[in-house]
């Protein structure tokens, strides 16, 4: 038999025998299983209840009695952001970034009830998924597992005598990587079941769940080999455990975690409140739809009276208030639009300098990867928030243009003085029935690809420099045999 397979069975019979090193497998094991199951039921009920949700909420509005076109402006609607099928293998930026938008005119809202800010603190550590065993646990077991793997024959001694009976130093560390390996596959098997269940049962997309699949392996297969090369290049193995652990709580744990604030001071964003004062003041600057004296809405006026040509507003053929609701739209909507762009700028910026420090860290590489192939990433929720408010604008200049040719000026300028003009401003409620439902599209197989790119990239040059790490092993065995 090839002796680096006699070597890797020989791990495997000593693993067996290690109770320490079972019983930590057998736990990460079921704990990977636990992790699926619930991932899973959680997200499949968490996106039944969103369906439901947002069913009640196109429901409520269709249903909505005979008002003025602007009453259902600002009466307003409840979108909800579906979740997508990989969302229970990594559920990514959602737990923090909110679920439903309210529309309404005149303002663009945030998204709210995002998990974070109604569980407790431990959502910030990492919910329970098959992404964050395999990202966080599984290499924490795979060194306790693994840090002796080749120390401990220096340290007994019989390192030399597998070299004398013809065991070549290669073959000595690539048989230790592949029973590691064996452990690192068994490790991942719960997680290619979950994705085997998500691909037939529950819609996920082949392309990005074979992605995830590579990149967890990659990420499995950078853990093993640093391990073997930390292993044997320790004079023991508790100098070996004491580095490993090391690498694992600051790539793992605190890369990660500062790597974020880090982007955020250099990178930084206004906050919700500063935004709203922000819009707040440019649109005074902008104009005032309801004030006669506004100079642009003055202008307006103009050219709408110029365009038709009459004198007077109360002359036009359509109603001139509803022209007014249009016109002040378009221009709320383009300042939010351009807000929104200085802030989506900025977070790229951020994840460009997060993806940056990936190059230091595996951990985060691979949850740029995971996230992106997952749809569960910061462009997957900007999708969202972009697609909500393509929407909002839609439905409000739709109402607003029924305001303009459903309902008269004289009616619509003394609604609040004759009951009988009150009466006819209210239009009916098949008008906003036709109102399309909110269908969010997610985004296509290849933009996801193509965003976990970076991540994959960055593992495979993990794995390259790995690899030139076992050929210095490799030679510092030679040279001590």
């Amino acid at each position: 038999m090839n002796p680096i397979r006699l070597i890797a069975a020989d791990e495997w019979r000593l693993m067996r025998r290690n109770r320490v090193a079972m019983l930590g497998l057998v736990m990460l094991l079921a704990l990977s299983v636990i992790a699926a199951l619930t991932s899973i039921a959680q997200r499949d009920n968490s996106d039944a209840i969103r369906a439901r949700f947002q069913a009640q909420a196109d429901q409520a509005f269709d249903g909505a009695p005979a008002r003025h076109p602007h009453r259902m402006v600002h009466y307003g609607h409840f979108v909800f952001r579906p979740l997508p099928a990989l969302a229970a293998f990594d559920p990514g930026v959602d737990a923090f970034t909110g679920n439903t938008i309210y529309l309404e005119g005149h303002r663009q809202n945030s998204a709210n009830f995002g998990d974070v800010r109604q569980s407790s603190l431990l959502v910030r550590f990492g919910q329970l998924t098959p992404a964050f065993v395999l990202q966080a646990l599984a290499p924490l077991i795979l060194i306790f597992i693994g840090f002796g793997i080749v120390a401990r024959e220096r340290e007994r001694g019989t390192i030399r005598q597998l070299f004398a009976h013809g065991v070549a130093p290669r073959a000595l560390l690539f048989g230790k990587a592949l029973g590691l390996g064996g452990i690192a596959a068994l490790m991942l098997a719960p997680g290619v079941l979950a994705l085997g269940w998500l691909i037939a049962f529950e819609g996920a997309p082949l392309a990005p769940s074979l992605t995830l699949l590579a990149g967890y392996a990659a990420y499995l297969g950078i853990w093993v080999l640093l391990i073997v090369i930390a292993s044997s290049l320790a004079a023991h193995a508790r100098t070996a455990l004491m580095a490993l652990i090391g690498i694992w709580a600051f790539t793992v744990i605190l890369l990660p975690r500062i790597a974020p604030d880090v982007a955020l001071a250099t990178n930084p964003t206004l906050t919700r409140l500063e935004t709203d004062i922000a819009i707040k003041e440019d649109l005074r600057k902008m104009g005032d739809s309801h004030n006669p004296d506004d100079p642009y809405f003055n202008a307006f006026k103009q050219r709408t009276l110029k365009q038709y040509g009459v004198e007077k507003v109360e002359d036009l053929p359509v109603n001139y208030r509803g022209l007014l609701a249009v016109e002040g739209e378009k221009l709320t909507s383009k300042l939010f639009d351009d807000y929104a762009d200085r802030q989506f700028a900025a977070q790229k910026a951020q994840s460009r300098f997060t993806d940056t420090v990936g190059l230091l860290s595996p951990a985060i590489a691979l949850r740029r990867l995971s996230m992106s192939a997952a749809g569960t990433d910061l462009e997957g929720h900007r999708r969202f928030l972009s697609q909500a408010e393509g929407y909002r604008f839609a439905i409000v200049q739709q109402l607003n243009q029924l305001q303009a040719t459903a309902i008269t000026y004289d009616d619509d300028s003394n609604r609040n003085k004759d009951p009988e003009a009150g009466r006819r401003v209210r239009i009916d409620p098949k008008n906003w029935q036709k109102v399309p439902d909110f269908r969010y599209q997610a985004a296509a197989t290849g933009e996801k690809l193509q965003a976990a790119l970076p991540g994959m990239l960055t593992l495979l040059g993990w794995l390259v420099v790995l690899g030139f790490g076992m050929r210095l092993a490799i030679r510092r065995l030679a040279d001590a045999a």
